[in-house]
């Protein structure tokens, strides 16, 4: 059973800063893109910054130059550092991934999410 299990959301000020950690666990062999998603009360959910397995990034405008997504590939992990936070960025945070495991006795490649941080900017 794979797993994605966030870490990192709380409480922050204006222009304060968050790292948010998702780690994915269980029987894993191999991980493609890795993304963050955000949903804020009322609206859709967006795309807030994918990176791929080799390192390649991109984020939606509204966050370029605040936030940085990264990854460890050997703990299966990525991570999004938020700085310069805004009331704005007050959202759940979700993690996504693309990763192959074995389903069903079969390799099979699936998105994964995970269970949704909290993080709220006070201004």
């Amino acid at each position: 059973q794979v797993q994605l299990v966030e870490s990192g959301g709380g409480l922050v000020q204006t222009e304060g800063s968050l790292r948010l950690s998702c780690a994915a666990s269980g029987s894993i062999f191999s991980i493609n893109g890795m993304r963050w998603y955000r949903q804020a009360t009322g609206k859709q959910r967006e795309l807030v910054a994918a990176v791929t397995s080799g390192g390649l990034s991109n984020y939606v405008d509204s966050v370029k130059g605040r936030f940085t997504i990264s990854r460890d590939n050997a703990k299966n992990t990525v991570y999004l550092q938020m700085n310069s936070l805004k009331p704005e960025d007050t959202a759940v945070y979700y993690c996504n991934a693309d990763i192959l495991s074995r389903l069903s006795g079969s390799m099979r490649w699936r998105e994964y999410w995970g269970q949704g941080t909290q993080v709220t900017v006070s201004s």
